[in-house]
């Protein structure tokens, strides 16, 4: 029985969980408002997805120029990037360096996790309970946990029994592997397995890749940042930073409003050709309607399938790579030299999609009763994303109850920033809100600079606490689904809808379309948080 006398209550306006991105810039708006703030974060360094995501290849898939902080000019001004997709380590950098501008580190607690938030009706403030011991009083509670924080690993009978090294891209060692003359299993062929499987053949002996649904994969062609490009970006970057907002993505795709079945096949062929080329995301802008109309999206689908059909030199393999999915229902990848990876003597791909791995043993894993012995496994599996980051902390609202109990059928939120019950909780980048169908950043500070004008509002009406109604909730949720129904995302599945989870709800999480996203929260807030109920 422990003696050690509990630690006493510290009273404090915020606590912030997580110190990624999100965390960090909450944390520098909550200072501007004069609001005393601590961040808590469960790793041992600042980064969040950054801090923990470093399996080999690791990058953004968002270019550069785009994928970083806009709220200070000063900060824009003086970085420089130097690739146009950059890497984990350089991104880690950068997280570093925001952080020693702004001298935030002094308000975050490392290697601590908070562990619960429980709100009390009578005084209208939180009890936050964080794992080193500290006890603390908050009036608000913000939750910076990432919206794909919470690793995703299969269980799978054997699995203690296996003698070797396991490994999960979400979840990488911070000192380098080497795979050297391994045998080597990648289970899972999402983004973090197409940017990893390039560099872990290199080294393997012997790679198997584990492939259950295959992902369709758009070259990044990187490199280093083009002078001119860069130019013309930093020459006006406000108005940059403004026109990429005013795209459905939230970043400059050079989105084509026209129709792909308006025009001639040649026009059409000629088009993806040039997005094929240039490479990234903004393949996806090729023309408007491949994400709501089938016929169109199969034009853009069937084009990429003829592109893995030429790099692969091996027909079977090559139709095993080609998905039957509309293309971008499943998270649209970026890679450099995925699909020429088969090419490789040393890689085998390994159907599971109608023979599950069954088991792992001493020597490797089984998938339809034959064992293939590796010396290494890579679980790139995925998170429990959106939600399991939230869930995962006691979080309790009103009347005791548990955010995981509210949310047991699916994730209700309003404007993905609150949900009903848990009075001055905010999320950022929650369910309901464009999230990761968008560029991140532009996101994470939309969300933050809201949170802190609802905070500072709060205080000049001299109001105690604010939330959601649930009428609005449950509106927000069907506005949420009717847009998604519209499109093709919810048609295939994927993370978006929790499908890689086993017994998680399905439901469409993210709301698709940042512009009419960030209207409906400024009218919000222009009508006096129309929603909220303020007491």
């Amino acid at each position: 029985m422990s003696t050690t006398a509990p630690r006493p209550t510290e009273s404090i306006d915020a606590v912030v969980v997580g110190a990624g991105l999100a965390g960090l810039y909450m944390l520098h708006k909550l200072r501007g408002l004069g609001a005393s703030a601590r961040v808590f974060e469960g790793g041992s360094g600042i980064g969040g997805t950054w801090f923990w995501n470093r399996y080999p290849g690791a990058r953004v898939d968002i270019e550069s120029l785009e994928y970083s902080y806009q709220f200070s000019d000063e900060l824009q001004a003086k970085w420089q990037w130097s690739e146009r997709y950059a890497t984990q380590g350089e991104l880690l950098r950068y997280i570093d360096h925001v952080a020693q501008r702004f001298e935030l580190r002094r308000d975050i607690v490392l290697n601590t996790r908070v562990e619960s938030a429980h709100y009390d009706e009578t005084s209208a403030r939180w009890a936050v309970a964080a794992s080193d011991g500290q006890r603390l009083s908050a009036r608000f509670v913000v939750m910076a946990t990432g919206c794909l924080s919470s690793t995703n690993t299969p269980r799978l009978p054997g699995e203690e029994s296996f003698r070797g090294a396991k490994y999960h891209t979400g979840n990488w060692p911070h000192e380098p592997v080497d795979f050297t003359g391994k045998r080597v299993a990648v289970v899972g062929t999402g983004s973090s397995a197409i940017q990893s499987i390039p560099h872990i053949a290199q080294q393997a002996a012997q790679l198997f890749v584990f492939q259950r649904t295959p992902n369709y994969s758009i070259p990044a062609h990187n490199g280093p940042i083009d002078p001119e490009t860069e130019r013309r970006v930093r020459a006006d970057y406000p108005a940059f930073r403004a026109e990429a907002a005013t795209h459905p993505f939230g970043a400059d795709f050079r989105d084509n409003p026209d129709s792909a079945l308006a025009v001639s096949p040649e026009e059409r062929s000629a088009e993806y050709e040039r997005r094929w080329a240039y490479g990234g995301l903004g393949f996806l802008g090729a023309f408007g309607d491949l994400m709501f109309d089938p016929k169109a999206n199969e034009t853009a689908a069937e084009f990429l399938r003829n592109k893995i059909r030429s790099i692969v030199k091996d027909g079977a393999t090559a139709e095993l790579l080609c998905p039957k999915t509309p293309v971008g229902c499943k998270r649209l990848c970026v890679d450099t030299g995925y699909y020429a990876t088969y090419n490789r003597p040393n890689v085998t791909l390994v159907d599971v999609s109608r023979a599950p791995i069954e088991r792992l043993t001493p020597n490797g894993l089984v998938t339809g009763g034959r064992e293939y012995a590796v010396d290494a496994i890579v679980f790139a599996t995925g998170f429990d994303a959106m939600t399991g980051s939230l869930t995962r902390v006691d979080l309790r609202g009103r009347g005791g109850r548990a955010l995981r109990d509210k949310w047991a059928e699916g994730p209700t939120t309003y404007l993905g920033v609150a949900t009903a019950g848990f009075p001055n909780l905010f999320m950022i980048t929650g369910p309901g809100s464009p999230s990761v169908l968008s560029n991140m950043l532009p996101s994470i500070e939309q969300h933050v600079n809201w949170i802190a004008r609802c905070i500072d509002d709060l205080g000049k009406r001299g109001a105690k606490c604010i939330d959601a109604h649930p009428d609005a909730e449950r509106a927000w949720v069907a506005h949420v689904n009717e847009v998604a129904d519209a499109s093709l995302y919810p048609r295939c599945n994927s993370w978006y809808l929790g499908a890689n989870v086993p017994g998680k709800p399905r439901v469409f999480m993210p709301y698709l379309g940042v512009p009419p996203y960030r209207a409906r929260c400024e009218e919000v807030r222009e009508k006096g948080y129309e929603g909220f109920a303020i007491a």
